[in-house]
């Protein structure tokens, strides 16, 4: 019998979609342990070659996590101490923090009420003669716009967005330099922590590498104070696996949104958009109601996983307040702490139990007016 308080249907759906991968994984993992070799070897070098090519991208160089691929992307476009980098507020405290381990200076803006994310209008009007690059988050696995005609160069913060798309070009391939985060909960994981940047640019591209391992591309010469941060060989072996199923999980999320739409959701709560030509990933499908944090409550009730994101937005954070400058006005963001809730998201949700989250959601908004 399912105690009262047990999650029928849960936010996240990581371990139901990759649970029957996993004796495969442990047989990879097991070659590499058999082979010896733990870091920056051919396991490494193999994904970045198909990571890329799954990106049409010139280069991709595995890091550590997330978090170091956005620091390391600013150091590798030039950003240096003191300059300001603009970044959205309403997106997860790492895209922030990347940017202070840069020597960098956040800079905040706004973002879109409707698509959650950052717009050229939103950056612009954000910018300084100190702006040194600007990063665009894909928030929730949504691209953002292409922000390059606006000067600085661009990090695209495409941690939530593996197996998104703009105008036919792949998350990732939608900035100068692009970051990624294979955390377990991402829509391609790894199993511990694991990151990358992705590139056209080849100079960029040498300057991640070198940044990577101290500073060094030899072991011993460096050239400059770099990080001790690189994809190890267990990781790229467990990415390499999954790679190849990204495509067909990606296309079960929009059809799970779809269903989400079809099954009348939009009459209980307000739906994400998404700019033209996207297609979103889907990380998290993330709706808004005016009365989020009841609405949560009452489906946790209802033992349907729903939470809030983001509920303090960086520039609200204690560590970042010096950073605020007091005129910044930031509606949207503050808009969308307060009222924005996730509802259950993953390739493997079928149309009967979106329908059932779908009703949660309806007699909620009933008992919450």
């Amino acid at each position: 019998m399912v105690a009262p308080t047990e999650v029928r249907i849960s936010l996240f759906q990581s371990a139901r979609w990759l649970q029957p991968l996993y004796a495969e994984v442990q047989s990879r993992l097991a070659e590499v342990i058999e082979r010896g070799t733990f870091i920056l070897g051919p396991e490494v070098d193999a994904f970045e070659r198909e990571f890329a090519r799954y990106l049409e991208i010139s280069h991709v160089v595995g890091v550590a996590n997330g978090t170091d691929a956005i620091t390391i992307a600013l150091r590798a476009v030039g950003v240096r101490p003191g300059d300001e980098v603009v970044v959205p507020s309403f997106t997860f405290y790492a895209s922030v923090e990347a940017v202070l381990a840069a020597g960098a200076r956040p800079v905040f803006c706004d973002v879109d009420l409707e698509t959650r994310n950052v717009t050229v209008d939103t950056v612009r009007a954000a910018l300084t003669p100190e702006t040194a690059a600007i990063v665009a988050v894909d928030l929730f696995g949504s691209p953002a716009p292409d922000l390059r005609e606006l000067g600085p160069p661009v990090i695209e913060d495409a941690a939530q967005a593996a197996g998104a798309s703009l105008g036919g070009r792949r998350a990732g391939a939608l900035g100068d330099v692009a970051t990624f985060s294979f955390y377990p909960s991402k829509n391609l994981p790894c199993f511990g922590d694991g990151g990358a940047v992705a590139t056209a640019d080849d100079a960029v591209a040498e300057r991640v590498r070198t940044l990577r391992f101290h500073g060094s591309r030899d072991k011993e010469t460096f050239m400059e104070v770099g990080y001790n941060s690189r994809l190890d060989e267990l990781q790229a072996a467990v990415l390499r696996l999954l790679l190849p199923r990204l495509g067909g999980w990606s296309e079960a999320r929009r059809r799970v949104a779809s269903l989400y739409e079809d099954a009348g959701l939009g009459e209980h709560v307000s739906l994400p958009m998404t700019v033209s030509g996207a297609q979103p990933a889907w990380h998290l499908y993330v709706v808004a109601h005016p009365r989020a944090d009841a609405l949560i409550s009452a489906l946790r009730e209802a033992r349907v996983g729903a939470r809030g994101y983001y509920r303090r937005p960086a520039h609200r954070q204690p560590a970042l307040a010096p950073y605020v400058s007091g005129g910044r006005s930031l509606p949207a963001t503050e808009e969308l702490a307060r009222t924005n809730l996730a509802l259950p998201m993953g390739p493997m949700l079928e149309r009967s139990e979106v329908e059932a989250v779908v009703a949660a959601v309806g007699e909620a908004a009933k008992r919450t007016r």
